[in-house]
């Protein structure tokens, strides 16, 4: 059955957080992390539903723009990458993809022409699909290259902590400590706090936001944002209402920066 007819029958879909859906199956293996990118987000919604029931996680992205600022957040097991991507296309995305992770990627193309402009450009894409494809099929080619990635995998390097001050942000252990002190945040105030330390001293944008944490389907619900930034302000902040870490920048968004240091 080609993918659009495994579509749910409902309502509930999203884009899933880094830490939403946990790392370990009912058995204890570890679950594979998939990255969906597309801009169609009809596909995206399916694939991630399917995956998940063949027990993946995943996580989508609408544009190659936001796939890397997952990929740095949360990096993945495996991309499944259109091609015909709107802004930086999926070629241009691979090409960047590859200068941060050395990660299995399997092309999504519509056209034969663009199947033969990847196969020209030997941009090392482990594997193709061409649409509309058969799902099982799909899981087949995803199932092979990550065996293939397994057999030829190096040793695994954990990520560097994430120092902003006397903040630190371990990604690997998923843990925050202020001073030295540990602070216990849920998954989501985990996920906005890494996307903001990621770019410190950068003002990222309230739709930016979402779109990296919550998905491209939140943006436009600017209070989501809010609400979490108070709370981690709570944590964090000595005074939560004269914040010095997480500071607003009126009508641009928020930035990250050392406590004490003026923004």
């Amino acid at each position: 059955m080609l993918y659009f007819l495994h579509e749910l029958r409902n309502s509930r879909f999203m884009s899933f957080s880094i830490q939403s859906l946990r790392r370990f199956s009912k058995g204890g293996i570890v679950t594979k992390h998939i990255l969906i990118v597309d801009d169609d987000a009809l596909l995206r919604r399916s694939l991630a539903f399917n995956l998940e029931q063949a027990g993946f996680r995943t996580e989508t992205a609408g544009t190659a723009e936001d796939a890397l600022a997952k990929v740095r957040l949360d990096p993945p097991d495996l991309v499944l990458l259109d091609i015909g991507l709107p802004g930086m296309d999926g070629l241009d995305a691979l090409r960047t993809l590859r200068q941060q992770l050395n990660v299995p990627v399997i092309f999504l193309t519509a056209r034969r022409r663009e199947l033969d402009e990847v196969l020209g450009l030997e941009l090392g894409a482990d594997d193709y699909v061409t649409k509309p494809f058969d799902f099982d099929v799909l899981l087949a080619r995803i199932k092979a290259v990550l065996r293939r990635a397994a057999v030829s995998a190096p040793a695994v390097s954990l990520p560097e902590p994430i120092i902003v001050g006397d903040l630190a942000i371990d990604m690997a252990a998923h843990t925050v400590t202020v001073g030295g002190k540990s602070v216990d945040l849920a998954p989501r105030e985990f996920d906005l706090l890494a996307a903001l330390a990621q770019e410190a001293g950068r003002v990222l944008s309230v739709d930016e936001l979402l779109a990296r944490v919550w998905g491209a389907e939140y943006v436009g619900e600017p209070q989501v944002v809010y609400v979490h930034i108070r709370w981690l302000r709570e944590k964090l902040e000595t005074d939560p209402k004269h914040p010095q870490r997480i500071v607003t920048v009126r009508g641009v968004g928020y930035k990250m920066q050392e406590a004490g240091s003026k923004g």
